[in-house]
């Protein structure tokens, strides 16, 4: 028996982003999950209007049309799924664009919809808004900046260990189509580390740099970020500590983006039971 606050029936998913890599991981995702049901597609890619997004991503036919028209999908899908409360609505996942990813989590929000979003770019501000949004709202919602399980095990690691250095580095590789640098999941780290309240890598020399930001980007903490983009990459994070005749390094590398469909599943099927936006896969596990 389903928990008293969860809707019986599957789950009714809308995926932004559906032609993209990470989107049609998801859809395939979600058509194979027996508690979960696509509703809707949602992709801007030239020509793809009124496609069936099964055929399209060779699952056959899912009698799911790809559409542009964001916020008449999520119209259509506020509408299609009733009831208030814990436990139900539809859930939009959204692998978009930095660009957009603010206005396509508050409409969301506006329409009952609760928002997993894997796309990353969202800044601290916008972040805090979409919170007391949510809240007002009574839409639960989850930004996620990765989805990774394994990714979760090195922050909680490199949070731990900061308390024993106090110089470290950050670098995160990914392929040269990801639009914002740093990534998500490598901020997200440095805010982890950062709870212990202390600064790194206290100045031991007046260093210049003779090409300008080969020292990567250094945040208030005094934390190094480094950020490397080519093909062949997937994602992967790096977190180096040292001190006097020792180095530490954490790493965490993603072979193949079917490694985050468990930390989306394990969100979609609890997204529904918030009653406000976590920012996290931490807040789930």
């Amino acid at each position: 028996m389903p928990p008293p606050d969860v809707i019986p029936g599957p789950i009714p998913v809308v995926v932004a982003g559906a032609l993209g890599r990470m989107g049609a991981e998801v859809v395939k995702a979600v058509t194979t999950a027996e508690d979960c049901r696509l509703l809707g597609a949602i992709d801007t890619t030239p020509g793809m209007e009124g496609a069936d997004v099964g055929l399209e991503l060779g699952l056959g036919e899912l009698e799911v049309a790809i559409t542009a028209d964001f916020e008449g999908c999520l119209c259509q899908a506020s509408q299609a799924v009733r009831g208030d409360g814990p436990g139900a609505g539809a859930v939009l996942v959204d692998f978009t664009h930095p660009s957009v990813v603010y206005e396509h989590t508050r409409a969301a929000i506006a329409y009952g919809v609760h928002p997993v979003i894997g796309t990353t770019g969202l800044n601290p501000k916008q972040l805090a808004d979409l919170a007391v949004f949510s809240g007002k709202a009574g839409v639960g919602g989850a930004v996620i900046p990765n989805f990774s399980v394994g990714m979760v095990l090195l922050q909680q690691a490199a949070a731990a260990a900061a308390r024993f250095y106090d110089f470290a580095e950050l670098t995160e590789l990914h392929h040269n189509r990801k639009a914002d640098a740093p990534s998500g999941t490598c901020i997200k780290t440095a805010e982890l580390i950062e709870e212990l309240g202390k600064t790194f890598n206290a100045p031991q020399v007046e260093e210049h740099e003779t090409l300008a930001g080969c020292r990567g980007g250094q945040r208030e903490s005094g934390l190094r970020l480094h950020s490397v983009r080519l093909p062949g990459l997937v994602a992967h994070q790096e977190v180096m500590f040292g001190s006097p005749g020792e180095t530490y390094t954490l790493r965490h590398d993603t072979i193949e983006r079917s490694a985050y469909m468990p930390g989306v599943l394990l969100t979609l099927r609890r997204v529904r039971r918030l009653d406000g936006l976590i920012y996290g896969l931490e807040r789930l596990l």
